[in-house]
């Protein structure tokens, strides 16, 4: 069986937040990562509880390195993975149109501002005092309290220039869309091969959809997912030059809504595994085997604690069959 994560998209109260995280280490989840949203539940709050209420699950941010500056997340990281005795990791990527738009913050150099990212989390961890001038950010006799530590990043993206930044750098890559999955690999596989190093763990982070009711709940990011998608993964999805230009308008007006029409049920189908939990498994098991997957992890998204435990046991046992060719 591959490694199977929560990740965790906090759009329910704090309190819920953490006994997902719970729920998800009884069930057997290897990882819990909590999505770094801006507006929602603070998720260094959320990961310090949970590194008190669980005992061996791997926990992490999907942050981004606008809205927080890399030190301060390197000091969030080192603190969460004291508190949890060495379970930290954290996901990079270049922020969301959930989170950037509304702050107004404009998404500039996300391949510098990662890069950038990176090097200061991973000299800070080193516990020497650093001095450092990069494209976005820098250090000035900059030390952390806390020590040495060692956390490992994973760095999501769809775009080239990132994704060979993940096969030279990060210890894992996330990708989240179905039919990019060869491609983008392909991207991260070939840097790390340049770079004499072991490609990263191939993540895919989706969401099984084995209900026509959880199709039809995916539709409320799935256009968020456009906007920040290039137009390798759009076309890989069957976009042409006209959805495409929609996509681009979308982005320029910060307007998700312009893309409704777009989100039909099939195209929800292309995006990501869905069927009944049989054919998930099927599915699952097909791209574990095509990809060289590591990791799969799930999104967790629902507001009542009872219907996320529901998900996520289900998912694990579609998970589960997919690794052992079929449900008992």
């Amino acid at each position: 069986m591959i490694e199977v994560g929560a990740h965790i998209i906090p759009l329910m109260p704090p309190d819920v937040v953490v006994e997902v995280a719970k729920e998800a280490e009884r069930i057997g989840y290897d990882y819990c990562l909590i999505a770094d949203e801006g507006f929602h539940p603070d998720v260094y709050a959320c990961l310090g509880a949970i590194a008190r209420e669980t005992s061996h699950i791997r926990i992490g941010a999907v942050t981004n390195p606008y809205t927080r500056h890399p030190a301060v997340t390197a000091a969030a990281l080192a603190t969460i993975n004291e508190m949890s005795h060495g379970r930290a990791f954290v996901t990079l990527l270049v922020g969301g149109s959930m989170v950037l738009a509304p702050m107004g913050i404009p998404r500039e150099k996300p391949y510098r501002t990662v890069a950038d990212a990176t090097e200061i989390m991973q000299a800070l961890w080193s516990g020497e005092e650093i001095s450092w001038e990069g494209s976005r950010f820098s250090l000035d006799h900059a030390a952390l309290g806390l020590g040495p530590q060692s956390i490992p990043i994973w760095v999501a993206s769809r775009g080239p220039m990132l994704l060979e930044h993940a096969g030279r750098h990060a210890s894992g890559a996330l990708i989240t869309v179905k039919p990019d999955l060869g491609a983008a690999f392909e991207i991260v596989d070939d840097a790390a091969a340049e770079a004499g190093r072991p490609h990263p763990k191939h993540i895919y982070l989706g969401r099984i959809c084995y209900t026509d009711d959880m199709l039809t709940e995916q539709r409320m990011t799935l256009p968020y997912v456009l906007m920040d998608s290039p137009s390798r993964v759009l076309e890989s999805l069957g976009f042409g030059r006209s959805d495409i230009a929609l996509v681009e308008r979308a982005v320029a007006e910060n307007a998700p809504q312009l893309l409704e029409p777009l989100t039909t049920l099939d195209l929800l189908a292309r995006y990501q595994i869905s069927g009944t939990p049989t054919e998930c498994s099927l599915q699952l098991r097909d791209l574990t085997g095509q990809h060289r997957l590591d990791t799969f992890l799930g999104d967790v998204l629902l507001d009542n604690l009872e219907d996320n435990v529901t998900l996520m046991e289900e998912t694990y046992a579609i998970v589960a069959a997919a690794g052992s060719g079929g449900f008992d």
